[in-house]
């Protein structure tokens, strides 16, 4: 832990001549982005994954941080000596604090009251835009893989009804070579329409958006109980980031802190993906570059 405080300390300072007693909390603000630029390429993966659960990852993985955070300025001694972060503030209020001792000192509207409502403002605003965004991609994915799905069966379903038209130049026994030709020519052009229809199929689900690497074909290739879940799960697990509001009234100012700049990280982060993602699909569908990925 104590290369942790040493390292918050040392951006600490260099911050100091520019924001003076909010240089600390400024650092810790500092500290959380460089960690979530070291797990961006993992976020980038579990984009592409196109799974709720996929995204679970990331977070998992600052949990460590968050305790060594949460230790750091809750303990009033570290390696036997005073905790000189104890001392910092963010505004009125010290990095420390709770919002249970902002409102014994001052209320809830008192100088402390105020950095700890504003810090909850923050976090409300991040969570009910990740909550509407989530919602959004939820039902997208659900209503994409549904189209696939509807794609890939009528697909399926257009060689059965091609078949009838292989017999039609079997007319008599002399004619046998020439209906073999004509039966295979008719089913490389039945073969050549479905071909053609399962990428046009391809290309309009590619257009929506929905997955990078594997298009809506990864979408339609799950079961309909599977579908439902990723559903369900999408609608849910966006709903949990207003769980950041009760942890940040618990755990001290700092922690709450490092809560609330990850959490906006992860929304403009997903935002920055989806819009990539939406641009190279943009691209895909341009008549030039179709027509050099058909020759």
């Amino acid at each position: 832990m104590s290369v942790f405080i040493d390292l918050v300390a040392v951006l600490g300072r260099l911050l100091e001549p520019v924001l003076a007693e909010s240089a600390t909390a400024a650092a810790i603000v500092l500290f959380t982005v460089l960690v979530r630029l070291a797990l961006y390429p993992l976020s980038r993966a579990s984009f592409r994954g196109a799974t709720p659960v996929a995204g679970l990852l990331p977070v998992l993985l600052q949990l460590p941080v968050f305790f060594l955070m949460y230790r750091a300025f809750s303990s009033a001694e570290i390696g036997g000596a005073a905790n000189e972060l104890l001392g910092h503030r963010l505004f009125a209020a010290p990095l420390g604090d709770r919002w249970g001792d902002a409102l014994g000192e001052g209320g809830l509207f008192g100088e402390r009251g105020l950095v700890f409502l504003g810090l909850f403002a923050v976090v409300a605003v991040v969570a009910a835009w990740s909550a509407v965004r989530g919602r959004k991609a939820a039902a997208l994915a659900a209503a994409t893989g549904g189209a696939g799905a509807a794609v890939v069966k009528a697909g399926g379903a257009k060689p059965g009804g091609a078949k009838p038209g292989g017999a039609k130049p079997g007319v008599g026994k002399p004619g046998r070579a020439g209906g073999a030709a004509g039966a295979k020519a008719a089913g490389a052009k039945a073969g050549g329409a479905v071909g053609g229809r399962a990428k046009a199929g391809g290309a309009k689900a590619g257009g929506l958006g929905v997955s990078g690497a594997g298009g809506a074909g990864a979408v339609a290739g799950l079961s309909a109980e599977q579908q439902e879940v990723m559903r369900k799960l999408g609608g849910v697990l966006p709903l949990l980031s207003f769980g950041t509001l009760i942890t940040a009234a618990l755990v001290p100012l700092a922690a709450g802190l490092y809560l609330v700049t990850t959490t906006a990280w992860s929304v403009a982060e997903r935002l920055w993906l989806q819009h990539r993602k939406d641009r190279a699909g943009r691209a895909g569908q341009e008549p030039g570059g179709a027509e050099r990925s058909v020759m």
